[in-house]
């Protein structure tokens, strides 16, 4: 497993430190305010105030429920349902999914936040989010399986930065290299990622699991929307200092 806290030791190093110190408020927005709304609902476990663990169990249900996204009841068009792909990025369905979650997008958000302006970013990050979440909707449109997580608006981001920033280069930790920290320039790590995230889409089905075709739609989402928006304009070609990251959102 990743020591966390030794990993965010390594993070966002010297320069890239230096340029984005206070100066990704929407990224450090969204950690907080994903980190608040897991640790207030009954996701995150504290079963004290409710009695028992089955009753626990049943408002975990119920909150899933009500604001992840469930496909079968998207496409009928309620306004509930159509905005329940925008309730869905702030809910996380364990520790494990939220802190996976919420490490990539310190590690790569921030440089892409003031490469785009905050609010700019933020509007990214939630339309490629919600479109992330419609496609993987659209694809298993019968499926009564709840979705939740901002995989998809991280993978977005993930893209973005591949465009942005195609020469910086990041440390990652590998499971199959005993998580040696090896550093890689950016696009090399990125395009592995996608890779893996299609080839699992591909095998993956409707069922409980991770959503990795979210994934794929969200990062092809913020490639195109990079790319779109920004060519012809100077990207970041040094291969100086950068962010790091590890294995998968």
């Amino acid at each position: 497993m990743i020591d966390v806290r030794r990993f965010a030791r390594w993070t966002t190093a010297g320069g890239a430190r230096e340029r984005t110190a206070g100066g990704a408020p929407v990224t450090y927005g969204l950690i907080a305010l994903c980190c608040a709304i897991f640790l207030i609902s009954p996701l995150a476990g504290f079963g004290a105030s409710y009695g028992s663990q089955d009753a626990l169990l049943a408002a975990q249900a119920g909150y899933f429920e009500r604001w992840g996204v469930i496909p079968a009841e998207l496409w009928e068009g309620s306004a509930r349902a159509l905005l329940t792909p925008f309730t869905a990025l702030f809910v996380h369905g364990s520790w494990l999914h939220l802190l996976g979650n919420l490490l990539f997008l310190y590690v790569f958000g921030a440089m892409a936040e003031e490469r785009m302006g905050r609010a700019h970013f933020a509007l990214f990050y939630v339309g490629c989010g919600y479109l992330a979440l419609v496609c993987y909707a659209a694809v298993h449109a019968d499926s009564e399986q709840t979705l939740v997580g901002a995989s998809g608006a991280i993978s977005a981001v993930l893209g973005a930065f591949l465009y942005l920033f195609p020469r910086a280069r990041v440390t990652s930790l590998f499971p199959f290299l005993f998580f040696l920290p090896l550093r890689f320039p950016a696009w090399i790590v990125l395009v592995f990622w996608f890779g893996l995230q299609w080839a699992a889409a591909q095998a993956a089905d409707a069922g409980p699991g991770v959503a990795y075709l979210a994934h794929v739609a969200g990062f092809a989402a913020g490639f195109l929307y990079a790319w779109g928006r920004y060519r012809g304009r100077s990207r970041v070609k040094a291969p100086a200092t950068a962010t790091e990251g590890d294995s998968q959102p």
